[in-house]
């Protein structure tokens, strides 16, 4: 399998290249050149197997030729041993023909922690094999950053540094990032929102000298082995419900289009989903966009369900590519415009991504009432994320095809918004328990790339 740039001009890559390179020179993101498709007789083989074993068999055809079958089997149990229920995702029921898929029982309880514990074994074996050692820098916006920190952490041939915005993370995801102890790891406050410490992050890709000074490389979801790892879940929990003997729909609560971009290529693989839903909160741009308003960024709006609070959604460019027609030159040229503030999608491009995605909004007080109302009637206790992808769901969810609505943070990590929703205090689990008595390692730092790069520099390898 080979990867190409969604903006043309990169040289094509194996699967390793490709994740261990992260963004593009040419600026792009990484894609399979051809997309793998399941047979209905493949998918249906798929009912009552391990979660483990499923995974191994959506994902090999992505990356055979970079390892080897019984190496990709270890790096995949390896992954998810830490994983806190034995199906790694397990379906609730809501009501009528409404699921939840929890993604939460990963060692930092986000649904991030599915790619990042693979990524993290996949880099392990990769730099190992090639005797090198790389700097991996990510921008968060509150999960991925722990779960990069968690996944790599005391590794060897690995430094990280994760960006995160100063004063916009929950408590529990910033002591999540600064209280690890190993010292390879760095977590960097930055004075700004989320879309500036993305917007550094492809600053620095994009400076080629640094980028080759440290051998940078991305596990933010510019990485495709991110985006691949998601797609697993779609297959495990719509197999569950029935697939490929009848469609599902998922709906799921996004910023950076990275989770309901698995579920595009699920589809694409052959997996029968009917809706793709986008939930999105008061930092709507990917649903006005979808509602046919264009892809024009605003100020970010701080909320309750912060990991949402994003304006640029990186991998929007990826369904963008798809929905020109794989035509790198014009996914260029967008990609120039937003620089300049964003830009209208053609008609033919919305027709395309209408057949696959709707959207939603929803509001702070609308997230704190479906909270509320979610314990009320389903017993179930759920993070403000969950919730905007709960009542987005309700709105979307057909007599006919089941709703699948991924619940992408446990309750703990954001305690504030969802006790004052349900008067209920989320505890941590009983392994986290001491998490606000660790001490905290953070540097808080200018949003400026050149001082963020001479700290990245001076800090490798202390």
């Amino acid at each position: 399998m080979k990867y190409i740039s969604t903006r043309g001009q990169a040289p094509e890559l194996t699967f390793e290249e490709a994740m261990l390179t992260g963004l593009a020179r040419d600026g792009g993101l990484y894609l399979p050149a051809e997309i793998p498709v399941m047979s209905h007789d493949e998918i249906a083989a798929l009912a009552g197997l391990p979660y483990e074993e499923i995974a191994f068999r959506v994902m090999w055809p992505y990356v055979s030729g970079s390892f080897a079958e019984v190496e990709f089997k270890q790096i995949i149990a390896r992954a998810y041993e830490g994983f806190g229920h034995d199906a790694r995702a397990p379906l609730k029921q809501l009501n009528e023909n409404h699921f939840l898929l929890e993604l939460f029982h990963g060692p930092t309880l986000a649904f991030k922690d599915f790619a990042m514990q693979l990524i993290g074994q996949l880099f392990q074996v990769a730099l190992k094999r090639r005797g090198d050692r790389v700097t991996i820098v990510g921008a968060t916006s509150g999960d991925t950053g722990s779960a990069a920190i968690e996944a790599f952490r005391g590794l060897d041939a690995v430094d990280v540094f994760i960006l995160f915005p100063h004063g916009r993370v929950s408590e529990v995801q910033r002591r999540q990032m600064t209280t690890p102890a190993d010292s390879n790891v760095h977590a960097l406050a930055v004075d700004g929102d989320f879309d500036d410490c993305q917007a550094a992050l492809k600053d620095m890709f994009n400076d080629f000298d640094f980028r080759d000074g440290v051998k940078l490389a991305g596990v933010n979801s510019i990485n495709f082995a991110r985006v691949l790892a998601q797609i697993v879940y779609y297959f495990s929990a719509a197999v569950s419900l029935g697939a490929p003997h009848r469609k599902v729909s998922f709906t799921v609560p996004t910023g950076n289009f990275g989770d309901i971009f698995a579920g595009y290529l699920a589809k694409r693989m052959g997996l029968p989903i009917d809706r793709l839903v986008v939930a999105t909160n008061q930092n709507d741009i990917l649903h006005r966009c979808l509602s046919g308003e264009g892809y024009f960024k605003g100020d970010t709006i701080p909320s309750i369900s912060p990991s949402m609070d994003i304006q640029v959604s990186s991998n929007f460019e990826r369904a963008l590519y798809y929905a020109y027609g794989e035509d790198g030159g014009a996914v260029a040229q967008l990609m120039d415009e937003l620089k300049t503030g964003g830009f209208n999608v053609s008609q033919g491009a919305m027709e395309a991504l209408r057949e696959s995605f709707d959207s939603g909004r929803v509001s702070e007080d609308e997230t704190l009432e479906t909270i509320k109302e979610t314990l009320a009637n389903s017993a179930e206790l759920v993070c403000p994320h969950s919730a905007v992808g709960i009542k987005v769901g309700e709105d979307h969810r057909a007599a006919d095809v089941p709703m699948i609505t991924l619940a992408t943070a446990h309750p703990a990590k954001f305690p504030a918004a969802v006790e004052k929703a349900s008067g209920e205090h989320p505890p941590l689990p009983s392994r986290m328990a001491d998490l606000y008595e660790r001490p905290e390692r953070v540097t808080r730092i200018a949003n400026d790339l050149g001082t963020l790069e001479d700290h990245i520099r001076r800090h490798i390898a202390e």
